[in-house]
């Protein structure tokens, strides 16, 4: 395919048929594009290409659809990520404003990818495993007992409250703690969490006598919330678009909705998205048609991307059928991505 004229009437068919739904012929080509060759010429590539399996023709009168070939050559050398207006900006960016926690930009993150593609988006959840540990907070809430919180790159809060029962009295068991929380930060602050954990041991060894019961106290309870199995989980939101999206997914719409309702499966998808020897780090991801493995998808396209401080945090993105519109759709899903990875950072 290094004919540019070829190139160019692909990237005509591609265009006008997400945007008809209807085959496309070349007189439609003609009247439509700017290709500067006669309708026989168009007909004699649309030839070569079907021939090389980049399109196909679904009937025998009818004109050209792309294959899963040629929405990969598409995507990978003729599709331009077309940028978002201020107006499209400042809508994201107004939608995820103002996000309590966690949860709520996830929350607000899958319905605003949904709503903005049409088609149903996906966000997975950052996984402790992978986070690093931000802060943690000791302080004493009155008596003997004490606060644990532990905060993470990913936005997660993991908090315990502690019967110190060790401590001689209140006033040297505050006293101890704003020790011991100057100690515990400096051991484990910017670390993985496994290596966060590792490190609670020798904090514990080297802490002075006076404290090294509260200390072991407070190890027990951090080493706690770093190992704590919270499960993978993604979120999704917008299934009902892909039953609006038209004749593409009519005959697979079943097993579709049916590989969706098993997180398992999305799960594995982002993840062997996630570990894709080709992709840049944070980069989007495209998977169209067949490429995806997994039974039941095999008629969609998925576009993802990470988020997080390094675009590695974790992924979200949106599923469709392969007619859909990539350059629009890898706009939305990049700057989403941008959006919420600024918010975790705050």
């Amino acid at each position: 395919m290094s004919d540019d004229r070829r190139l160019a009437v692909l990237r005509a068919i591609v265009e006008d048929y997400v945007s008809s739904h209807e085959p496309v012929g070349s007189k439609t080509l003609v009247e439509r594009h700017q290709l500067g060759v006669s309708p026989a010429t168009i007909r004699n590539d649309m030839a070569v290409l079907e021939e090389e399996g980049y399109i196909t023709q679904p009937h025998t009168s009818a004109g050209r659809i792309p294959t899963d070939k040629g929405y990969r050559l598409f995507v990978d050398r003729l599709a331009n990520v077309k940028p978002m207006s201020p107006a499209e900006k400042r809508a994201i960016e107004a939608f995820l404003h103002g996000a309590d926690d966690l949860d709520d930009v996830v929350d607000r993150t899958v319905r605003l990818l949904a709503q903005i593609t049409r088609q149903a988006a996906v966000v997975q959840y950052p996984s402790l495993t992978r986070a690093t540990v931000r802060h943690v907070e000791l302080v004493g809430v009155g008596g003997r007992s004490a606060l644990l919180v532990l905060i993470t790159d990913s936005g997660r809060v993991e908090q315990r409250v502690l019967d110190v029962r060790s401590a001689v009295d209140v006033e040297s068991l505050g006293v101890s703690l704003a020790a011991l929380r100057t100690r515990v930060n400096a051991s484990v602050a910017g670390k993985r969490l496994r290596e966060a954990r590792d490190a609670l041991t020798d904090l514990v060894q080297q802490t002075p006598a006076t404290d090294l019961a509260i200390a072991a106290e407070v190890a027990a309870a951090l080493g706690d919330c770093l190992t704590a199995s919270l499960e993978e989980r993604v979120v999704l939101a917008g299934t009902s678009n892909l039953v609006k999206s038209g004749p593409d997914l009519a005959t697979s719409l079943g097993s579709v909705l049916e590989a969706l309702e098993e997180h398992v499966v999305l799960l594995r998808l982002v993840q062997e998205m996630t570990e894709d020897p080709a992709r840049e780090r944070g980069a989007l991801t495209v998977r169209i048609g067949a490429e995806n493995l997994h039974l039941g998808l095999d008629g969609t396209s998925v576009v993802t991307s990470g988020y997080g401080s390094d675009g590695e945090l974790a992924r979200l993105g949106v599923l469709g059928p392969t007619r859909m519109d990539y350059p629009t759709t890898m706009a939305a899903v990049r700057a989403v991505s941008r959006y919420v990875s600024r918010i975790l950072a705050q």
